[in-house]
């Protein structure tokens, strides 16, 4: 769990209730549904509109990512690169098949059975390097999904603010109903600017953050498998594969 996500969550949230109640407002006059519908249905459906569903389901799926990040560790790599790397160079690289079972990641798992199939260095890369390219290419999508959120959403809270007043205008004659009306009016507006600076915007620059950590051990593994193919000795290919994580 991201501790960091979790207390920034609250401290914004804090903020702009405490700020509410030192106006001396009611913190109920936030809880509008109606206002909360408008802007988040459209937001959604806007969002839904602009990308393709793959990338749409994708960026969901991210969406967790910001709470609980998927595990990176460049220094258990770096452990596994060099031992495949000591190992290949004193047996030969057909040794390593019967450690391809120990290995979780795909990535790597890929990398490795091109390695054994006595692929050259470069042919490795050239093929790895796509598999990058693709990766982060869906990826980098669909935090623009959460991005396009934050620039949608308070247009929508404007859209639910005409409509709050629209309400207020069919409804002059009748002055019990004109508060309501406001009050769906502004709290659309809040809902809109909120969302996207408390939500989506931190939510694209996160994933952002989480996707370039992870090409960046990609390209590491690619490194480290290149060495081995290369014959580099485990001493160089640490030394190589360590600047990856300082």
């Amino acid at each position: 769990m991201d501790k960091l996500t979790l207390l920034g969550l609250v401290i914004g949230l804090t903020g702009v209730m405490s700020g509410q109640l030192l106006q001396g407002s009611d913190l109920s006059i936030l809880l509008q549904s109606s206002a909360f519908m408008i802007v988040f249905g459209g937001t959604l459906g806007a969002v839904m509109i602009q990308c393709p569903a793959k990338v749409f389901f994708t960026a969901i799926k991210m969406g967790s990512w910001v709470f609980v990040t998927p595990p990176i560790s460049g220094k258990e790599s770096i452990r596994q690169l060099v031992g495949f790397s000591a190992l290949a160079r004193k047996e030969g690289i057909l040794a390593l098949e019967g450690r391809m079972g120990k290995i979780s990641d795909p990535f790597l798992r890929k990398g490795m059975e091109l390695l054994v199939d006595s692929n050259s260095g470069e042919k490795i890369r050239e093929i790895m390097d796509v598999d990058i390219h693709s990766w982060e290419q869906l990826r980098w999508q669909s935090a623009r999904v959460w991005e396009a959120a934050a620039g949608y959403s308070p247009t929508i809270g404007i859209i639910g603010a005409v409509l709050g007043l629209m309400h207020v205008m069919q409804n002059l004659s009748d002055p019990s109903k004109l508060g309501s009306g406001i009050a769906v009016a502004f709290v659309a507006t809040v809902y809109g600017v909120a969302f996207a600076n408390l939500l989506f915007l931190p939510i694209a620059n996160k994933l952002k953050s989480i996707i370039m950590e992870q090409a960046n051990m990609q390209e590491m593994i690619v490194d480290g498998l290149v060495g081995i193919a290369n014959g580099d000795h485990p001493k160089l290919v640490e030394i190589k594969l360590q600047s990856y994580i300082i």
